[in-house]
């Protein structure tokens, strides 16, 4: 199976602490979506991952609104598996983080070593044709994996 493995060079260059993330669903984010999002210091989703959840659970607890809970606090697990790699990439794109690559590839290793190879051998990694842009303003679409607010590729 080939997953999408993106990699963000750090606001100073420094090649060697590329970070390497696997666009997908995470299963961790998926049963934990508020831990997770915490873990990755993403303070604002975590908070409102929380909050809907608790919603979620107050109306489980009322007569008649039980599915309605039921529903809501699964709908926040599905959403941040799905989503919460894509939110950690943002996040670190508007910390200057920059995407240099995505590489599809059958293991982190295998796309790892595509990589740095191709940095090594001199070959040009451009940034995928969606993601032209360099720095922050790639990522001002506030765009998601699923697709579910419109993504233009940073272009304006």
């Amino acid at each position: 199976m080939t997953s999408s493995y993106v990699f963000l060079v750090p606001p100073d260059g420094q090649r060697e602490d590329t970070l390497t993330i696997r666009d997908g669903f995470s299963w961790l984010a998926f049963l934990f979506p508020w831990i997770w999002l915490l873990a990755h210091r993403l303070w604002l989703h975590a908070i409102i991952a929380f909050a809907l959840q608790a919603i979620g659970g107050v109306l489980a607890e009322e007569s008649g609104f039980g599915p309605a809970g039921m529903a809501l606090a699964f709908a926040v697990n599905l959403f941040v598996g799905f989503e919460g790699q894509n939110f950690r990439i943002r996040n670190l794109a508007s910390r200057g983080w920059r995407e240099e690559a995505a590489i599809g590839a059958s293991s982190i290793d295998l796309a790892e070593e595509i990589y740095f190879s191709n940095i090594e051998t001199g070959a040009d990694l451009k940034a995928p044709e969606w993601n032209q842009a360099s720095g922050p303003q790639a990522w001002q679409s506030h765009s998601t994996s699923l697709g579910l607010f419109g993504f233009d590729g940073g272009r304006k």
